[in-house]
């Protein structure tokens, strides 16, 4: 059976790890490490409940079209030829915990990743789609720096779907829903612009990031931190402060 506790370097049965995992190892070896080996998280964030309420009527809207067998407006409004994939694993793909999942056997990995859709185009690729939602005066966009982990989970979804046979087209695409704030008045109900984003994927990174989380498990010294890590130069002032 594959574990997922804290990593013991002895252990034989496959170590499950999960994409958002990986990309706290890209953000900072040293979090991860504490956190994967040592059992030292970082504090746990705020639930984003309107954010999963968003994302949750969502799926529930492209799952009408998907047994319909048909493509829901917003694809025939960005000119995308697909339709959203049918498919048995579908809720099992979406559930956390388990999502798309391959067994890496240079590592022993059981990589795991929930999707929030996936469709199907004309040549039978799988296109992975991502819902995202806010509340911004602005253009929507993927150029900010820090949706680079948006992009790294897209790429790991590739990667996954790929390791289990199907073909996965380059390009995904963001669904974006932004929350007007020009409306006269809340009136007990919520608007939203929807935005769909297009980004090409490249997962070659996967193979070798899996490689040197793997080394990082493995070592008996702890890494050094991300010189931009918030959360390592918080515990470093702190520390300089208690001298």
């Amino acid at each position: 059976m594959p574990y997922n506790g804290l990593f013991k370097p002895a252990q034989k049965d496959a170590y499950k790890i999960s994409r958002s995992k990986i990309d706290l190892y890209l953000n900072c070896p040293r979090c991860f490490y504490l956190d994967r080996r040592l059992g030292v998280a970082r504090p746990e964030g705020f639930p984003f409940n309107l954010n999963s309420a968003v994302d949750y009527l969502f799926k529930k809207e492209f799952d009408i079209h998907r047994a319909k067998g048909v493509a829901h407006p917003l694809m025939k409004a960005y000119k995308i030829a697909a339709i959203p994939f049918s498919h048995e694993m579908m809720d099992k793909w979406r559930e956390n915990f388990h999502g798309v999942q391959y067994l890496h056997q240079p590592t022993n990995f059981l990589v795991f990743g929930a999707v929030d859709d996936v469709w199907i185009n004309k040549k039978k690729e799988l296109i992975v789609v991502d819902y995202k939602s806010t509340s911004i005066n602005k253009e929507i966009t993927l150029e900010d720096a820090w949706k680079i982990g948006y992009k790294r989970q897209m790429e790991i979804y590739h990667w996954l779907l790929r390791h289990n046979g199907f073909k996965v087209a380059d390009t995904g695409y963001f669904v974006y829903a932004n929350g007007r704030k020009d409306c006269a008045a809340f009136d007990a109900r919520l608007e939203f612009d929807i935005t769909v984003l297009a980004y090409k994927g490249n997962d070659k990174w996967v193979e070798k990031t899996l490689k040197d989380v793997k080394a990082c498990l493995v070592s008996s010294k702890i890494p050094k931190a991300n010189p931009n890590c918030a959360y390592c130069n918080y515990r470093q002032a702190a520390r300089e402060v208690e001298k």
